[in-house]
């Protein structure tokens, strides 16, 4: 079975931190990009973050940028956003997604998505 399961989804007071994980089952994350989105209540799936499939490039969107940091481990098939600073408006479920073998985070194209992980940031 192919999938990805995120985790580290909670509650936390604005100004807190979480760090989401991205796990990947039945299929290697080797050679693909990998992509963070979210989405806030009523509005529409953003993308958040991508990195390369080595790890060495990275890019965020600007409501991000700053405060997130994405990672990755190949060897365990993971892959991380560590989420400091954050605000009321990052609420919203955050999804990874695996992007097509070989491709790189430009023109990023979703070849497997995760189930989402709930982020609430509220005091």
């Amino acid at each position: 079975q192919l999938q990805l399961v995120e985790s580290g989804g909670g509650s936390v007071l604005p100004g807190g931190s979480l760090t989401l994980s991205c796990a990947a089952s039945g299929f290697t994350l080797d050679y693909r990009a990998i992509a963070w989105f979210r989405q806030a209540p009523g509005k529409e799936r953003e993308r958040i973050s991508c990195i390369s499939w080595s790890g060495g490039n990275t890019n965020y969107a600007d409501s991000v940028k700053g405060r997130f940091t994405g990672s990755r481990d190949n060897a365990k098939n993971m892959v991380y956003l560590q989420m400091n600073s954050l605000k009321p408006e990052d609420t919203g479920i955050y999804y990874c997604a695996a992007g097509r073998y070989g491709h790189s985070c430009v023109g990023f194209s979703p070849a497997y998505w995760g189930q989402g992980t709930q982020v609430t940031v509220s005091s």
